[in-house]
């Protein structure tokens, strides 16, 4: 027989295996919006630095969010994004591998949706994280090796049929780099009266890389002139994959500055979009973070430290060249949450982490705007 003349096979309509219920994932999505419309922006606070007179330094302040760090953006996203790819349901377990601060901000979301969550993470979390998520209702699984958090996730998430939300895989396309309120928006929108409208370094650490990729993408979208700089602690994978040192990487075990620096290099790094990294000692970054306070009276973590440690020396180096702009850099938790670990001297002590060095160093770039580091 002709093929062209066989009858056309029938039409058969096969339902999805797990169904979301549209009513719950409607509700649910607009309570996480909800959230979202009654949280007003982050502030993006100027810092005068003395020593750097043409050079405008400034910090967006995201401990402000209703959870207390950076990511609580990165949360929303992420759940916004399972919910509309429809792998959240009522009900469902929500588990993330984290170094603390992003379960801290998911425990809240899940909360809020009243769905179980499990924080996967390394047993040297600090205790004021496992609290918080504790706070949040969250359920906290710890390990002995921070490299394993993603496979201890991933085998939880089928145990309990549940959903491994993933944020080092899914960080860079949950959010919209384009717009949409995202980080980067905000910070070009709130510069744009300031003296240099247009930073000339953002600067920004990597933990799962997806801050990184946001802005890197999104000022080359505007056609901007700003260039992105990656601070990057001691033993992670990141700098090390940008310079092209594959025994660096496979030697990376994961950054004792919480939030930031991995022991391998996460999906969501784009290495494309960055211009510059930079690597900032373990000590530098608690050494910038106590400077900070001292200087300013803000108390930040150990990784916004780092950010300030890249700000000042990129800063001395536009003094340098007799150039003058703006950086703009982000104060990503608050100093609470590390009562026990960087604020604590025997802490330090115990874990050979000398501090004076990179203060004086910190002191000439603040006072003179000279870096000798």
């Amino acid at each position: 027989m002709d093929a062209r003349t066989d009858p056309a096979p029938p039409i058969v309509d096969v339902p999805a295996a797990t169904p979301t219920d549209r009513a719950w994932l409607d509700e649910a999505v607009r309570r996480i919006q909800a959230d979202a419309n009654r949280s007003a922006d982050t502030h993006l606070v100027q810092i005068p630095v003395p020593g750097l007179p043409e050079v405008d330094v400034y910090l967006k302040d995201e401990s402000t969010h209703p959870t207390g760090s950076l990511k609580h953006r990165l949360a929303r996203s992420l759940f916004l994004y399972a919910l509309c790819n429809g792998e959240l349901r009522e009900g469902t377990t929500v588990i993330e591998a984290s170094s603390g601060s992003t379960a801290v901000s998911e425990a809240y979301f899940a909360r809020m949706l009243e769905l179980p969550f499990i924080a996967v993470m390394a047993r040297t979390t600090s205790a004021e994280k496992i609290a918080l998520i504790e706070r949040e209702g969250g359920q906290c699984h710890l390990v002995d090796d921070a490299g394993e958090v993603y496979d201890v996730a991933r085998k939880l998430a089928v145990e309990r049929a549940g959903h491994y939300l993933d944020q080092f895989t899914y960080a860079e396309r949950a959010t919209d780099w384009r717009g949409n309120n995202n980080i980067a928006e905000s910070v070009f929108e709130q510069m744009a009266l300031e003296r240099h409208p247009v930073p000339h370094w953002v600067v920004v650490g990597a933990g799962t890389g997806g801050t990184s990729a946001t802005i890197g993408r999104y000022v080359r979208y505007r056609g901007l002139a700003s260039k992105v700089c990656v601070v990057d602690p001691e033993r992670s994978a990141f700098l090390p994959a940008f310079r092209g040192d594959d025994a660096g990487v496979a030697a990376a075990c994961g950054s004792r500055i919480e939030g930031i620096g991995r022991p391998r290099v996460e999906p969501s790094f784009v290495p494309t979009v960055v211009d510059r990294m930079m690597l900032v000692p373990d000590a530098a970054s608690v050494a910038a973070m106590r400077f900070l306070n001292d200087r300013t009276g803000r108390r930040a973590g150990a990784s916004t430290g780092t950010n300030l440690y890249g700000v000042l020396r990129l800063g001395c180096e536009l003094t340098a060249r007799g150039e003058s702009g703006s950086i703009v850099s982000l104060l990503c938790d608050g100093a609470e949450r590390y009562a026990a670990t960087y604020d604590d001297d025997a802490w330090l002590a115990s874990r050979g982490l000398d501090l004076a060095p990179y203060t004086a160093v910190l002191q000439r770039a603040w006072d003179d705007g000279v870096w000798t580091g």
